[in-house]
């Protein structure tokens, strides 16, 4: 690390801001940093996502951290997938697994064989072939052993926390490494009257910490970002238009099952994120066509065992920053945009924001190239998964409500019909090279909201029939055999040592 950009100001904590701090500690250490992370205890945080996706675990892992310590620390559970109830049609589910099914058969995917035979004769359900599924529907967990090829490894999890404990044990581990937490609100920031960039920033006490790069996560307020740079913002709504949430934890009562559960209502959606110590719940809804009131009402009523605190109400916009990185500051979380946390992506973009930062910190001076690629892949980033959570509302037979009725007749991005229009002739899944969804996240929403390919891959065509039903079937009954000699994730949590001490409800076998 040169002399040029060695003073970096956090503005903010929570997740995004000890996240970064905790990055930045670990990736940068004995270069130099001077890192200062500013928040207030007066100023609360949104706090609810809970749930989260594979990638979580190498950034835990890049930081050194020891997984059942984290686990027993944040009251974690394990995660499988996401399972989806009435989304397709009223009475449907399904599991989008956090790994492949089955397994590639001479170097095709494994799906293709699967849509020849169903066309022909019919087939077991697809989830009958992933392991990953069939272990969350029973409530079953255990580490895979980094065999991919293997059936009952080739699959990824992910952890189900109290996003508050997390940022607390990231915020100690931070501090252990130098990191220097600064309380106080910011009253404004000053701008250097030659670049335009922040040069300081003023607390209400009057102090002023002064900084080579700010990271703003001072979450929907941007004020850096926003209030200081005025970067604009690409509002979504007209795609994702659900515009509030309303939140609330109750005493964990039902199973302590491996996946979160995504169930559709009739303006909305509303999540259930399985703790070791409590339940995650919330409703996520357009106000055109609930009132608050009611949007909280229907929650509570739902909960499975007494409420331990207050309904939280959040409103927001669906979309992004037009520019994640403006002058010397860089926005990640909730300043960033956002997304609906329908697949959990909330903390995966801001672990996209911190690793293309640590890619492309700048050495002595910020660089405009550096930037824009910045903005280039957060972009990118933010579009596909705009496009994965549209997928879930488009793909959809219900008419039972107005927003229903809106999203079958809306025209959806060309980005996300090309998908849509591939996947419908031959169960075809585009790639991307910046993109967190693979193609069985795609499978899954797809086959699971009822869009049925008309056809199959052609090269499947020279497998006979028979050939192709004993191959499933020996995969079908391998993926059974894995799944009956797995744990429950309440004995493995305990064997592993990731238990905290909480009484673990175990699913049934």
């Amino acid at each position: 690390m040169t002399a040029g950009i060695t003073r970096i100001c956090i503005l903010g904590g929570g997740t995004a801001g000890w996240m970064t701090a905790a990055a930045l500690s670990r990736k940068f250490k004995n270069l130099g940093l001077d890192l200062t992370l500013i928040e207030s205890d007066q100023i609360g945080t949104v706090g609810v996502g809970e749930a989260t996706l594979p990638h979580i675990r190498f950034f835990n892992q890049a930081l050194g951290i020891d997984e059942p310590a984290f686990m027993k620390a944040t009251e974690a559970t394990f995660k499988l997938g996401i399972e989806f109830c009435d989304w397709g049609k009223l009475g449907d589910r399904y599991i989008h697994p956090f790994g492949d099914y089955g397994l590639p058969i001479d170097g095709l995917d494994f799906h293709q064989f699967w849509l020849k035979l169903r066309q022909a004769e019919g087939a077991d359900r697809l989830d009958a072939y992933s392991y990953p599924v069939l272990a969350a529907e029973r409530g079953r967990f255990k580490v895979p052993d980094g065999n991919i090829d293997q059936i009952g490894s080739n699959f990824g999890y992910a952890y189900q926390f109290d996003a508050g404990l997390y940022a607390g044990f990231l915020r100690t581990y931070s501090e252990e490494r130098g990191v220097k937490r600064q309380e106080g609100k910011v009253a404004d920031a000053e701008l250097d009257p030659n670049s335009g960039h922040i040069a300081a920033v003023r607390l209400e006490d009057g102090s002023r910490v002064e900084a080579d790069l700010f990271v703003d996560c001072s979450g929907f307020r941007g004020l850096l970002i926003e209030q200081a740079l005025e970067t604009g913002y690409d509002d979504w709504s007209e795609w994702l238009p659900c515009n509030r949430a309303v939140a609330v934890p109750c005493e964990a009562n039902g199973e302590l099952v491996p996946y979160t559960r995504a169930t559709a209502r009739k303006a909305g959606w509303q999540w259930r994120i399985p703790l070791q110590h409590r339940t995650g719940n919330g409703h996520v809804y357009w106000s055109e066509f609930i009132s608050d009131d009611e949007a909280a009402h229907q929650l509570t009523s739902t909960l499975e065992g007494p409420a331990l605190a207050e309904p939280k109400k959040l409103f927001f916009k669906t979309g992004r920053r037009r520019k994640f990185w403006n002058r010397n500051v860089v926005c990640i979380g909730l300043s960033a945009g956002f997304l609906e946390p329908l697949e959990s992506t909330s903390i995966h973009l801001i672990q996209e924001g911190i690793t293309t930062l640590v890619e492309l910190f700048p050495k002595d001076r910020i660089d405009p190239l550096d930037a824009e690629e910045y903005n280039e892949r957060m972009g990118l980033n933010f579009e596909r998964v705009r496009d994965f959570l549209l997928l879930h509302y488009v793909a959809t037979q219900r008419d039972d409500s107005a927003m229903w009725r809106h999203f079958r007749e809306l025209t959806v991005p060309d980005s996300l019909q090309e998908k849509i229009d591939a996947w419908l002739t031959r169960g075809y899944v585009l790639k991307y090279e910046f993109g967190v969804f693979l193609p069985p996240s795609w499978i899954a929403v797809m086959l699971g909201q009822n869009l049925t390919p008309a056809h199959h891959d052609p090269r499947v065509g020279r497998y006979s029939i028979e050939d192709i039903r004993d191959r499933l079937e020996r995969i079908r009954q391998e993926t059974a055999r894995a799944v009956d000699v797995t744990p429950t994730q309440a004995a493995f949590l305990q064997r592993y040592g990731a238990a905290s001490g909480t009484s673990l409800r175990a699913a049934q076998p």
